[in-house]
């Protein structure tokens, strides 16, 4: 089964990425159908999570953020997408000056657009 593996240095501190972190899992859930546990620690935080044909972990500590991923067959196929938009994601999210906040915006933005309520790209015209 393919793997995915992803770190990232941030500037968080443990209490805002814990913050981050569990908002993703949340997310995770609502938007992608996940299971996930989260569990606290003095140095560290871990969210396990799983779903048809995904399963996999994101420790959390004050100063990274550390994902390993394992997929099954189906989606190993998109192996390469599903870790380059990971990747793209995580880093645009890390460069904003409140992550937690972006994030936010990002879920409320992609839930406005699922109801139909906010195009997701301007609608192109034809001159005639």
């Amino acid at each position: 089964m393919p793997d995915i593996h992803i770190e990232r240095e941030h500037s968080l501190g443990l209490p805002r990425a814990r913050e981050l972190a569990f908002k993703w899992a949340e997310a995770a859930e609502s938007r992608l159908g996940m299971a996930c546990t989260y569990e606290e620690g003095k140095t560290s935080d871990l969210v396990s999570f799983t779903r048809s044909g995904a399963n996999g972990e994101l420790r959390v500590t004050k100063d990274r953020f550390e994902l390993h991923a394992r997929l099954g067959f189906l989606m190993g196929a998109f192996k390469d997408r599903i870790e380059t938009e990971i990747e793209r994601n995580l880093d645009d999210l890390l460069r904003q000056d409140d992550p937690v906040h972006a994030f936010e915006e990002g879920v409320a933005q992609h839930a406005a657009r699922k109801a139909g309520k906010t195009p997701a790209k301007p609608a192109r015209t034809r001159k005639a």
